[in-house]
């Protein structure tokens, strides 16, 4: 087997430009990857060897006339399979939708492939995408390469553990509550939640979301190195009409103070030892590399944030979701529907009016805060990765799994950016720290995120344990 499939979407990239790789030989490089190890993981559900090499043969024809192509030519990516590619089923891991074909591409698809890129394949999700766990009754169980007995997280499971494995060089995830941030951190990769607005979002084959899920999810990039997320935002966020939440926003800000704040506890976050102790090696990362790191003992409120975006996410058309989640029959979406029904519940139209009213409070302060330390780090999880399936376990368990994502929930209510870095392993488990930063200033998450992947990461692709 060829070993391209190893090489950084920034390193295949720059050599399908200059010729030194066609993109034909990436493409089926990483097909005869995900032949050798999609069976023990199950991340792709769904791909076509004869469409990815045609795709392959398109780019290597555009580059042989001479033409400018976009900063992903010839990267095999993946893409989830809750968005819409035009002739193929968007399932969101659901059976009802097994026939629900896509007659286009959602605007993030289709920036991909205007940047260059592959799409390999689609990568398995949770039922609804509504866990940090990644199994349903259509697909089945999505496997961490590390250590097959974590989860390799939710929604975009399937995304993450693809990249870890060397599936695709970049791959596609969503986040509403930490669906690409959890994941990355339980594979032992990096992945970045844009800001609202940053990544265009439609899907034509469905009807219109809830005005909740509209504010708070997005697409975005999961790599194994800090510089292929970076070109992954890059492709992805190109303009797109279909969405009116995107903003023409630039890439890149203005030159803002190398001043961090760490934080271990937000909000009285029982954070585990060992997360705790990748904090404090990543603020050390920093200031090696140049950083002010102060540490606080809280931050702007965050549990309140998490739980004012549980009612929006869930509460805003719960009946339906419910009705749905009966007609599937899964386990894990219906058990995450009644860990949080009663609060769900509780939404009105005076509660709606609150949630939005706080929300402007609460990014008031963040942004106030975020001001005087433009970058923040803090817990992606209290935990190591979760033993796959923790959240089936009994009310005990799915309680403490959420408790612990609060600083995952908390930021799609806020519309702010954040990027999981891993940093190292605690026995079999990856291990990682989360940085946040003002809207569209995703450029200085990327900018910390490198100085702390300087001080080692764990070694990816992995062949799955």
């Amino acid at each position: 087997m060829s070993s391209i499939w190893r090489l950084s979407a920034s390193e295949l990239a720059a050599k399908v430009q200059t010729k030194e790789i066609s993109a034909r030989e990436a493409a089926q490089a990483a097909l005869e990857r995900l032949a050798a190890v999609n069976p023990s993981i199950n991340a792709v559900v769904e791909y076509r060897p004869e469409e990815v090499l045609a795709q392959a043969e398109r780019i290597d024809a555009a580059i042989s006339r001479g033409e400018v192509l976009g900063v992903l030519a010839g990267v095999p990516v993946t893409v989830k399979v809750n968005v819409d590619q035009a002739g193929y089923a968007t399932t969101n891991g659901v059976a009802l939708q097994r026939d629900l074909i896509a007659q286009s591409n959602s605007p993030v698809v289709d920036n991909l492939g205007k940047a260059g890129a592959i799409i390999l394949g689609r990568t398995n999700t949770p039922a609804f995408s509504y866990r940090w766990f990644t199994s349903n009754l259509l697909h089945g169980n999505t496997r961490n390469p590390r250590d097959p007995a974590l989860t390799p997280g939710g929604s975009s499971g399937g995304a993450a553990a693809a990249v870890a494995a060397g599936i695709g060089h970049l791959a596609h995830g969503t986040d509403i509550a930490g669906s690409i941030r959890y994941p990355a951190y339980a594979c032992g990769v990096h992945g970045l939640r844009p800001t609202l607005g940053r990544v265009p979002a439609y899907n034509a084959s469905l009807p219109e979301r809830a005005i909740g899920p509209q504010l708070t999810a997005v697409s975005g990039p999961i790599g194994r190195t800090i510089q292929d997320v970076r070109l992954g935002l890059a492709a992805m966020a190109a303009p797109d009409l279909r969405d009116p939440w995107w903003v023409p926003a630039p890439l890149q800000g203005p030159a803002a103070p190398r001043v961090a704040a760490l934080c271990l506890r937000p909000d009285g976050l029982q954070t585990r030892p060992e997360v705790e102790s990748a904090l404090v090696e990543a603020a050390q990362r920093l200031r090696e590399d140049g950083w002010r790191v102060d540490e606080i003992d809280n931050t702007p409120p965050m549990k309140e944030a998490a739980d004012l975006q549980i009612v929006l996410w869930l509460g805003d058309g719960f009946d339906a979701m419910e009705a749905a989640a009966i007609r599937e029959n899964d386990p894990g979406a219906l058990t995450a529907l009644a860990g949080h029904k009663a609060r769900a519940k509780s939404l009105d139209l005076s509660s709606f009016s609150h949630a939005f009213t706080r929300r402007a409070t609460l990014l008031r302060q963040w942004r106030q805060f975020l001001a005087d330390y433009p970058v923040l780090l803090l817990p992606v999880s209290a935990e190591l990765p979760f033993p796959d399936g923790l959240d089936l376990q009994g009310d005990a368990s799915y309680a403490r799994v959420w408790a612990a994502q609060m600083t995952q929930i908390g930021l799609p209510f806020l519309g702010l950016p954040g990027l999981t870095v891993s940093t190292g392993m605690a026995g079999t488990a990856p291990v990682g720290v989360q940085l946040v930063a003002d809207r569209y200033r995703e450029d200085l998450c990327l900018l910390a995120g490198e100085s702390i992947e300087r001080g080692g990461v764990p070694p990816a692709p992995v062949d799955p344990a």
